[in-house]
């Protein structure tokens, strides 16, 4: 059997939670997988996949983000992101030269890649959403990635088609033909699953993402949680850690659970309230979850675009937190009719395995 190395991006944990499919995927034909990555995604998936070895491996550090003022800040950090990818090559160059390995796999780690061994790159986002004033910067990254990406042998996109209803929207989508060849629309990969089982939780509410945004939106949701109606499940996001409290006697707050206890609460909820990233959008859309309201990160485009594309779609609303009104938001929330259907996470791991992934191992 084959050897993987599978490496994820440490900011938030939508990297590491979308890669879990894969890796139960590649551990269930008998491969060994070994998982680079640090912070939070480590301590995650060490309780998520304890059968794997585990290389700490430092990635980018995350620009600090107040929100209003993200884009000079990030731009002003670009030479700091550069001065860790060319560490991060040399730390990769290392692992692999210590270590034998048939594939490895990088969640937008643009400097772990092999030219000995298959590479791929794990992507939903072929392009970028800067605000209009920042278009020379979006250019710029288009081809900044696309120099990126001819590294790797195969660029996994964890999406739809764009013919069938792409939950990234134009993110999702390349405008470079030499890219083409390279692309492989895997569907949704989520970290749940949907279950069969009672709607009994009247409010999901998911606190999630990178700090220091994840505590600001932690303080303007946990004051109003109280005055909704109901049965409510707060998600901190706090893997490091293992907390079970109550904030009143409707709510019970986790700062961690299991990605399997996270697919009965999903399954259970009637309504969810979180942020905008990716992964969780793939969350909602693998659990089937109709009704929700999403919150996007300041700040973080990306966020911003798919909560402006789910609107206009008519799928979902979103709201800034900096005027959220719970009560308010949720009634208005009704109006819309959530994600369209698609194939579950089961097929596209399936699929991806057989597709792309065994031609190497």
């Amino acid at each position: 059997m084959g050897s993987v190395f599978v490496s994820p991006l440490n900011w938030g944990l939508g990297h590491a939670s979308r890669d879990v499919p894969i890796i139960r995927e590649l551990l269930s034909h008998g491969h060994d997988v070994t998982i680079g990555t640090s912070g939070n995604a480590l301590a995650f998936l060490k309780k998520e996949c304890p059968e794997c070895g585990f290389i700490p491996f430092e990635d980018y550090p995350i620009p600090h983000n107040n929100g209003r003022i993200f884009l000079p800040t990030y731009t002003a950090y670009i030479p700091r992101l550069i001065e860790a990818y060319l560490s991060e090559r040399k730390r990769a160059e290392k692992i692999f030269s210590e270590n034998a390995f048939d594939l490895i796999i990088s969640d937008s780690r643009s400097g772990v890649f092999s030219r000995q061994v298959p590479s791929i790159q794990i992507t939903h986002q072929l392009q970028q959403s800067l605000p209009l004033i920042a278009w020379p910067l979006e250019l710029l990254g288009v081809c900044v990635q696309a120099d990126a990406f001819s590294r790797f042998t195969t660029i996994v996109v964890p999406d739809n088609t764009p013919d069938r209803g792409a939950l990234a929207g134009k993110l999702s989508r390349t405008c470079v033909p030499a890219l083409s060849d390279r692309m492989y629309y895997c569907g949704i990969l989520a970290s749940v699953r949907k279950e069969p089982v009672k709607k009994d939780i009247d409010y999901l509410i998911i606190i999630s993402g990178m700090e220091p945004q994840r505590t600001a939106l932690e303080k303007i949701l946990l004051p109003q949680i109280p005055h909704l109606p109901g049965r409510k499940v707060v998600l901190l996001g706090k893997p490091a850690t293992d907390r079970v409290t109550t904030l009143d006697d409707g709510t019970v707050l986790y700062s961690y659970i299991s990605s399997r206890e996270k697919s009965s609460l999903m399954s259970r909820a009637r309504f969810i309230i979180s942020r905008s990233g990716y992964t969780t959008m793939m969350d909602v859309a693998e659990a089937g979850l109709g009704s929700g309201l999403f919150i996007p990160t300041p700040g973080q485009w990306e966020q911003e675009y798919l909560s402006r594309y789910y609107r206009n779609e008519g799928w979902f609303l979103s709201q800034s937190q900096y005027r959220l009104r719970l009560l308010r938001d949720i009634r208005r929330a009704a109006n819309f009719s959530g994600f369209p259907s698609m194939t579950t996470t089961e097929e596209n791991v399936h699929r991806l395995y057989q597709d792309v992934l065994s031609e190497h191992l």
